[in-house]
């Protein structure tokens, strides 16, 4: 038997009553005060909205250990708990989020917002966008245990919240670590590779094409659409497998696009954030849309030494991209005349060998790190489910 049973057996063996949560806890949403966006003062003080910090102000109206709660907009999580915030110290909280201080005389904060991560309140948000008022915030109801029974809940789960931040922590270091090792290792493979080789341009030994995009309210051209065609919003993924969509003959027709084979090398002309000047292999034949360029190299280049070199490029194509405009941008003739170190044929094989198994192995781990991560939080909010249920007091 482990403390909390003991504690438990000991103080209420019959079961445990509910209260609601407005007889709990102090609510203080009448101290709030919402700041517009242009009439804030940046400064040092968290200003928090019902997710949690939407920027940092130079004044604060709170100052101590709180629960925020969603209000409205962000109030509900996709496993339907309340969208919660633990803050302590100096904040200011606009009005989209409830704030809930302690009376020690009847919870800890601590406890009831380790209580509120197992509250499904799907019942209880109304309206779009969602809300949960005051009124309903009110009426929660929480299992409530004598306070030295709280205490304990709340050292064991701390604990646990803590051994999981730093193996959290210490997992996002390995992690770093391993990419910061990949960039080391491919950016002295190819340093060594330019003193020793030519260099080209790659309209020595590769055509580049751009594509197009038929019109997309007409649902001829894409409906029962059989032809891969790629965007430049697909570049994120690196080795493209499959197309995201599919145009139909009508609307291949309608675009003038053209195929480009399997291997093919894709630079995004353009694309939102950092999208631009990213680069991706095809594993099909397909076509593109008019934001991608794809680069066809002859039998002379390998099509993933080309990839590779290339991925080590991205911020240098950026820095092309800034010149093309007020939005930035790049364009068929300053691909063509980026330049490519090529060692010989079977270098460049042996090259590309060397990295695939060298990405296997790094980015094998880095996929594993979310599942891993993923385990843990399920193995703590396990305990803490086990740890919060008790069983309910008979009414009298």
């Amino acid at each position: 038997m482990n403390k909390v049973e003991k504690l438990i057996e000991e103080l209420c063996p019959d079961g445990v009553a509910y209260a609601s949560l407005g007889t709990l806890v102090n609510i203080l949403d009448n101290l709030r005060k919402p700041i517009a966006k242009d009439k804030r003062i940046e400064g040092q003080y968290p200003y928090y909205g019902a997710n949690g910090i939407q920027g940092y102000v130079d004044n604060y109206i709170f100052d101590g250990t709180y629960l925020l709660l969603g209000e409205d907009g962000s109030v509900i999580n996709k496993d339907n708990s309340p969208v919660l915030n633990w803050v302590e110290g100096k904040i200011w909280v606009n009005n989209h989020a409830h704030v809930l201080s302690e009376r020690s005389d009847k919870a800890l904060l601590r406890f009831i917002y380790f209580s509120l991560q197992t509250k499904d309140i799907s019942d209880l948000v109304r309206g779009l966008p969602p809300k949960l008022n005051q009124e309903l915030l009110r009426s929660i109801k929480i299992l409530l245990p004598p306070l030295k029974i709280q205490n304990e809940i709340v050292r064991i789960l701390d604990t646990f919240s803590e051994l999981e931040a730093e193996l959290e922590a210490e997992l996002e270091a390995e992690l770093e670590a391993r990419k910061q090792q990949h960039t080391y290792i491919v950016e002295k493979i190819f340093e060594d590779v330019k003193l020793k080789s030519q260099i080209l341009q790659i309209s020595e030994f590769a055509k580049c094409y751009a594509g197009a995009t038929p019109l997309t309210s007409n649902p001829e051209y894409w409906k029962g659409g059989t032809i891969p065609w790629i965007s430049s919003g697909e570049v994120n993924k690196g080795t493209i497998m499959a197309a995201d969509n599919y145009i139909s003959e009508a609307g291949y027709a309608a675009a003038s696009t053209k195929m480009v084979p399997a291997g093919s090398v894709l630079i995004a002309l353009a694309g939102q954030g950092k999208t631009r000047g990213m680069v991706a292999r095809t594993r099909l034949e397909a076509c593109t849309n008019q934001s991608l360029c794809a680069i066809v190299p002859d039998q002379e280049v390998n099509s993933d030494y080309l990839y590779f070199y290339m991925k080590t490029q991205y911020l240098h194509y950026r820095a092309i991209s800034a010149g093309e405009g007020g939005r930035g941008g790049l364009n068929l003739q300053n691909i063509k005349a980026i330049e490519i170190p090529i060692p010989s044929l079977e270098e460049q094989i042996s090259i590309v060998a060397k990295l695939e198994k060298f990405e296997e192995l790094i980015f094998g781990f880095i996929s594993g790190l979310p599942a891993e991560i993923s385990a843990r939080r399920k193995q703590y909010e396990y305990y803490r489910d086990k740890l919060l249920t008790f069983k309910e007091l008979e009414p009298v």
